[in-house]
């Protein structure tokens, strides 16, 4: 039986794999515009990260509560998609690890030259694989798919991280509205008082260093207003931005903000399995048995490589031979050495990070729940306080339209109850802030199913790879 000629099975065999190639399809760029009505995204709830927002009805028509906003920057945040992006990338990087190289083919033709008789038309073909890639192979394929699982992870922390950042602003967004509207009712109350002042001035019943207060009362409310509304501005700005919205659909929240008040031991059961259920520790560690499978690989690549083939040829003569060629390098200079010391000091430096995101975030628990009990056992004097001068300003009011009661005392009350009223204002949404990162911390607290979420996840990611 003749034997066929390696060029004209490689011609084939190319043609043959040229069919089942990737092809190339274009992806216009879009205008950037956000969606203008909330309506038209969708919001599923099987894609939400944690099961109490699986389990939540999303219904925009009669507004958006805090837990609603969450869904809707989990589904809608710019930023977040560009983290899937990411995803997406990293799980092709690790089925690319997987892939075995190709063999090598060579042929070549070797045409004689002049009017020489009894020569002919000499060839040299061969097919080479590299052993060496076999060797690092399962330590690459694991590394990959660590590094695949890290970013799955890290894409779960960042959505946690939404979450957080759409409570927040919700609670911005609530308590400057409120701030707003006791402002322009401050403007509105003083208004009067300006007016007979500025009327009194003019008629030389008063000078202008007694009116100065008169007239600076007014004029303080104004600028508060002015600064609150430039704030309420910023942060429905950036509420649009993190639920990528255009600028120009209105923001109809409703509801009360996030809160969560958990007592000490709750916090330190929390602690106790929070590296277990944390997305980004559960990243971190990802990351470190990666890291593990690079050193591996690393040290696995010491290894002399070896490269094997076949080879058929024909000279001119008419001379046909086979055999067979074995390529070995030598680690006599390099060894993979600078690869290995680098791997190894990466690894230790994963190593401390970890110890050190732990200490910190441990850290970091306590002192917020040593501000909540702080802020909550604050707010009662504040708010009694503040109860206080309400009633007084009510009284004060009353007394100084009946004419029994002058109006620099009148305006030194209302003041003070503007003041305590702010300040109230402030303190509750500095401890909903900080109840908001104190939830983020802990890790949705240890009800949450989430490690087992992250296991189901990985183990599906993984059979992905494998197809």
């Amino acid at each position: 039986m003749r034997t066929l000629d390696l060029g004209r099975v490689c011609v084939v065999a190319a043609f043959a794999l040229l069919a089942g190639c990737a092809t190339f399809h274009d992806l216009p760029l879009n205008n950037g515009h956000g969606p203008q009505h909330v309506a038209d995204i969708k919001v599923p709830a099987s894609s939400m990260p944690t099961p109490a927002l699986r389990a939540y009805p999303f219904d925009p028509a009669n507004g958006l509560d805090v837990t609603e906003v969450a869904m809707l920057a989990i589904a809608n945040d710019p930023q977040l998609k560009l983290e899937r992006d990411k995803a997406g990338v990293a799980h092709a990087q690790a089925y690319a690890a997987g892939l075995l190289p190709d063999p090598q083919v060579n042929y070549s033709r070797d045409f004689p030259t002049g009017n020489q008789p009894g020569t002919t038309v000499a060839f040299n073909e061969g097919l080479s694989f590299d052993l060496g890639s076999l060797v690092t192979r399962s330590a690459r394929v694991k590394s990959a798919r660590a590094g695949a699982r890290e970013v799955d992870l890290n894409l779960l922390w960042s959505e946690w991280q939404t979450i957080a950042q759409a409570r927040t602003l919700f609670d911005r967004v609530y308590f400057l509205r409120k701030q707003v509207a006791r402002l322009q009712r401050e403007r509105a109350a003083l208004a009067p008082v300006q007016g007979a002042v500025t009327q009194a001035l003019h008629a030389g019943d008063l000078t202008y260093e007694v009116a100065g207060a008169g007239l600076n009362a007014a004029s303080d409310v104004s600028n508060q207003l002015g600064n609150a509304e430039r704030q309420l501005n910023l942060a429905e700005h950036d509420l649009h931005d993190l639920l990528g919205l255009d600028a120009s659909v209105p923001l109809h929240l409703t509801g009360a903000p996030f809160s969560v008040d958990p007592n000490q031991a709750e916090v330190q059961r929390a602690l106790a399995d929070m590296t277990r259920r944390r997305p980004d520790l559960l990243a971190l560690q990802a990351g470190y048995r990666a890291q593990n499978e690079k050193l591996r690989a690393a040290i696995l690549a010491q290894f002399p490589a070896i490269t094997v083939g076949f080879t058929k040829a024909r000279d001119n003569s008419n001379i046909s031979s086979a055999g067979f060629s074995i390529g070995l390098t030598l680690p006599l200079f390099n060894g993979n050495r600078g690869n290995i010391a680098i791997e190894r000091a990466t690894r230790q430096q994963l190593h401390d990070a970890y110890s050190a995101r732990l200490l910190t975030d441990r850290n970091d628990i306590q002192r917020l729940l040593a501000d909540l009990a702080s802020d909550r056992s604050q707010r009662k004097a504040l708010a009694l306080h503040a109860a206080q001068l309400d009633q007084a300003r009510e009284a004060a009011q009353s007394n100084y339209a009946a004419g029994r009661l002058d109006w620099p005392t009148y305006l030194a009350i209302r003041a003070s109850s503007l003041a305590a009223d702010t300040a109230l204002l402030t303190l509750d949404q500095d401890t909903h802030q900080a109840a908001i990162a104190l939830d983020a911390l802990v890790g949705n607290w240890p009800s949450a199913t989430l490690a087992e979420n992250n296991q189901n996840m990985s183990s599906a990611n993984e059979r992905k790879e494998r197809k």
